[in-house]
């Protein structure tokens, strides 16, 4: 789908509807990287202080963004995996959210895709989650976790192996599909209204589109954790 004037055009000789989506992934993860490395020296200066860090900054800063960030999403681990489940997995579910979310926001900056627009890399990211949670499935309960497969009733076993290969398989499927749906819509919409209206109108459609980005940064982290916890569970 064409998306009209983008910046990495400009680039004599790239194909911007072959590598854009790449080279956005890398530059959103430079710049992740960027801003936790600032967050750090923030933090090891606020250290030094006589309240040793304690006292929050008096205006945002990358720290205290982080802070609240963490914070918020830790709690909801809790919520969804309980204090061991979250301990072990938020540092999976934390940078799987500050990816999507970032890679979501630049989409909103005009003449940036989003690479979450690209559906390889909703889909690689709906793929980790499979390989992840299956793997956190065999190491906590071994070869057991394939018994989950089967259901509880011996004879009904051959059809239920079928529905939960199934269900299991279509779970990185819709995880992909989802969130590059919406993403590409909102930057389709935004872009719509930026060409008609430029001036004032668009101003509501930002304010939706940073909506947008940390609801399905937040759905996505969400149904990673749901899968997490029950593959992680002993009860099958």
């Amino acid at each position: 789908m064409e998306h009209g004037f983008n910046w990495l055009s400009l680039i004599p000789g790239f194909e911007v509807h072959e590598y854009g989506h790449v080279f956005m992934a890398t530059a959103v993860v430079a710049m992740v990287i960027i801003a936790g490395l600032i967050a750090r020296i923030q933090l090891n200066a606020a250290k030094k202080r006589e309240d040793e860090g304690l006292v929050p900054d008096a205006k945002l800063t990358f720290r205290n963004f982080f802070e609240i960030l963490a914070e918020k999403l830790y709690g909801l681990a809790v919520n969804v995996m309980g204090k061991h489940g979250a301990e072990k997995y938020f540092p999976i579910v934390g940078a799987l959210f500050i990816f999507i979310f970032a890679s979501n926001l630049i989409g909103m900056i005009p003449g940036l895709l989003p690479p979450t627009d690209n559906l390889n890399t909703t889909f690689a990211l709906g793929l980790f989650v499979f390989l992840y949670y299956n793997y956190v499935g065999l190491r906590e309960n071994g070869i057991g976790y394939l018994k989950h497969f089967a259901g509880p009733i011996l004879w009904l076993s051959p059809l239920m192996l079928i529905v939960e290969i199934a269900s299991h398989v279509f779970r990185p499927i819709s995880l992909g599909l989802r969130l590059r749906g919406n993403i590409m819509g909102d930057h389709v919409v935004l872009g719509i209204f930026n060409n008609l209206v430029p001036y004032g109108v668009p101003a509501i459609f930002y304010g939706i589109g940073l909506f947008v980005a940390l609801v399905q940064a937040f759905v996505f982290c969400l149904m990673t954790m749901v899968y997490i916890s029950l593959s992680a569970s002993h009860d099958h």
